[in-house]
């Protein structure tokens, strides 16, 4: 068995470099290392692997584990200082650093406007900032909110605008468990937003534009207007377009909730499975270039169409993942040479992550590695458990084999993440992977032919019909009350160990080893001990949160694990802005039953409350009542010192209903009697433990 085990770490020299470049990752971004300490300890680590290089070849055999732990370490530095390189603020030339409020900026769109609820949204450079009477060139990227005006047909990627409106920092809601969108727009390089009407900028003319980002812009959207054209149905147009080159913004929001709580929203992001497809194809349409003479040309065909898809795609991680690591296989195919799978599907990541480090913290990136890793892991080994002679049979037991596999170690990232387990992903699986690869391929068919109209209006209608299949037995099973499991909630420890159970049990089973089963027994008994904890103190929560939800009142009282809510009742209502905005606190603080309040005065757990949405007729009187907390809530015509003539106030809260004007105006006068005061849509959520 230990020989198996060099064999395996000589087979995978690219997954020994993956490990301590990752951790380096990590640290650099957890830790902040400066980048002097980062270099000292590079070149420190770079001069003991030179020296070791020299010494005599005995010497090298009796130090070898030393030199083995001196090159982690030094990439262990390597992965540290490119994350320091990636973070754009350490960038001499980030716009951040020559920015006052007010100053003239010249921005280009960096890709066509997407249309949102009361807006158009692109993500714009900043190239040049006027700054101490000059122009100063700049790096750095922000997102525009353009107000909706038909003037903005002259907008489109490579527009240059003069603006001068201040930049707002990105923040995030502040809303517990919600979503790091500041440190997600951060990690792509993004710091700063901009809304802007028609009078806030001047658009210059001409156009700075990329040949290859121009040329990819403009395939997607003839790929668009060619699936709208033939594909009917809205969701279905959506559908389409996610599935063929990723595109979401046309997807329905309950549509893919649906997806997702049935475990195959894969089948809509694309990844693995996609370019496996895609992968397959070029195979087949070059199998006459088999021979060794046009073996070259076969590669190179291949690679292309691979990385076309990928462009098309939006190069996201997981399509850029499974377009390395396919071209990896290609190559080995082509030269006849076999290599380690885990090899290969280290080095597309390492590759990927030397490319931008901070996709380690993408969602789809660790989903579609923990994916492929299992099932090269268990795929086998479950396949193996049943055998079928029928090949029809045989093929659905692969289908759920894979789909079995596929979970195993998706499980602890989906549950720390989504906070739910969909327990029908195998049935789903079943129809949704074969029909969503009829779909994909009827659509690279329809997009080849669609000069010839009859035939392209045949594919479309089939395609409508497929895709209208597919999403009305995802529905029907969404709509079973058991379909999902939700409402999980792990710490990254919790999820550490179960990846630590996992393994143990894995090797238990696979490697036949005794000693592996009573440590993982161990580690779950230290799991299920963290999660009693987490239980316990749950039962013993009392507390008040006051949530940022823009436009909308929303606050939860907390007693042990019910809670009572006061605010809009569309919250409650809504699912998409419910699960954005509240869901997640009330995951994290494993609250489930519910109560709505109607009262705007009242008392709890010993300290008094009051809601204030509306004018109030306030008696005035010697002995005044006090108020522990008073929330300011939408628009009510109602004076500061009104309410402290009339309460004793302890602290105010406006919530994310209260227009920002108003909000000033109260604060003014907050300022002036000397009264604490909390703005949620500046600060994000309030929350009083009691």
């Amino acid at each position: 068995m230990a020989a198996s085990k060099a064999h395996f770490w000589n087979k995978t020299p690219i997954l020994r470099l993956l490990l301590p470049f990752s951790t380096g990752i990590i640290l650099q971004w957890y830790l902040q290392i400066p980048l002097i300490i980062i270099s000292i300890g590079f070149l420190f680590f770079v001069t003991v692997a030179f020296i070791y290089f020299l010494l005599p070849v005995a010497l090298k055999f009796r130090f070898a584990l030393f030199n083995g732990a001196i090159t982690s370490l030094l990439f262990l530095s390597v992965g540290a200082f490119l994350v320091w390189s990636n973070d754009i603020r350490h960038d001499e030339k980030w716009f951040g650093t020559n920015y006052k409020p007010g100053a003239f900026l010249q921005v280009r769109l960096n890709e066509p406007l997407v249309e949102k609820t009361n807006s158009y949204k692109a993500v714009a450079t900043i190239q040049r900032v006027h700054s101490n009477k000059t122009w100063k060139n700049t790096k750095g990227e922000v997102i525009i909110y353009f107000k909706k005006d038909t003037a903005l047909n002259k907008l489109s990627y490579g527009s240059i605008l003069i603006v001068s409106k201040t930049l707002q920092e990105i923040k995030n809601s502040g809303n517990p468990g919600s979503f790091d969108y500041k440190r997600y727009s951060l990690f792509q390089g993004i710091t700063h937003q901009l809304y802007l009407t028609q009078q806030d900028f001047i658009l210059l003319p001409g156009k700075d534009k990329s040949f290859l980002k121009e040329l990819i812009f403009q395939s997607r959207s003839f790929i668009i207007s060619i699936l709208r054209h033939y594909i009917s149905g809205d969701k279905e147009q959506g559908l389409a377009e996610a599935l063929l080159i990723g595109y979401k913004d046309d997807l329905d929001k309950n549509l893919v909730q649906s997806y997702t709580n049935t475990g195959v929203v894969h089948v809509i992001a694309i990844s693995g499975l996609h370019l496996g497809i895609i992968y397959w194809l070029l195979l087949l349409l070059t199998k006459p270039l088999k021979s060794k003479k046009t073996a070259l040309l076969r590669l190179v065909f291949i690679i292309a169409g691979l990385w076309s898809f990928s462009l098309l795609a939006g190069a996201q991680p997981s399509v850029l993942r499974s377009a390395v690591m396919f071209t990896a296989i290609a190559c080995s195919t082509v030269i006849s040479r076999r290599t380690s799978i885990y090899n290969t599907l280290a080095l597309s990541a390492f590759l990927l992550l030397w490319y931008n480090p901070f996709w380690l913290w993408d969602v789809g990136f660790q989903l579609s590695y923990s994916a492929v890793l299992s099932i090269i892991i268990f795929f086998r080994p479950i396949y193996n458990w049943i055998y079928f002679p029928n090949k029809g049979i045989d093929f659905i037991w692969k289908l759920m084999a894979a789909s079995l596999a596929a979970q195993i170690l998706t499980l602890p990232i989906s549950i720390y993440h989504f906070h739910q387990f969909p327990f029908l992903f195998l049935i789903a699986n079943l129809f949704a992977v074969p029909l969503s690869s009829i779909i994909l391929i009827g659509e690279i068919i329809l997009c080849l032919f669609h000069f010839i109209t009859p035939f392209a209006t045949f594919i479309g209608y089939l395609l409508q019909k497929l895709i209208v299949l597919m999403n009305e037995a995802v529905l029907n099973l969404d709509q079973l009350s058991f379909a999902v499991w939700n409402g999980l909630s792990i710490s990254v420890w919790q999820a550490i160990l179960l990846y630590c159970i996992i393994g143990l049990l894995s090797f238990w089973l696979l490697e036949k080893s005794k000693k592996a089963l009573p440590i993982a027994i161990g580690f779950c008994f230290l799991f299920f001990l963290l999660r009693t904890v987490s239980f316990l103190n749950a039962n013993d929560q009392k507390k008040v949160i006051v949530y940022n939800v823009p436009k909308y009142p929303a606050i939860d009282f907390i007693d042990g694990r019910n809670y009572f809510f006061a605010g809009d009742t569309t919250l409650e209502h809504n699912a998409f802005l419910r699960n954005f905005h509240i869901q997640p606190s009330r995951i994290l603080h494993r609250i489930n039953k519910k109560e709505l309040l109607r009262e705007k005065s009242f008392a709890f757990n010993g300290k008094t409350f009051l809601i204030v949405d509306t004018t109030l007729r306030l008696n005035h009187s010697p002995s005044k009542p006090q108020i522990d907390l008073l929330v300011l809530s939408k628009n009510p015509k109602i004076y500061i010192t009104n309410l402290q003539n009339a309460f004793s106030i302890q602290q105010i809260v406006f919530d994310g209903s209260v227009p920002k004007w108003k909000a000033k105006l109260w604060k003014r006068d907050c300022d002036s009697l000397n009264i604490p005061y909390y703005d949620v849509s500046e600060k994000g959520a309030f929350v009083m433990k009691l």
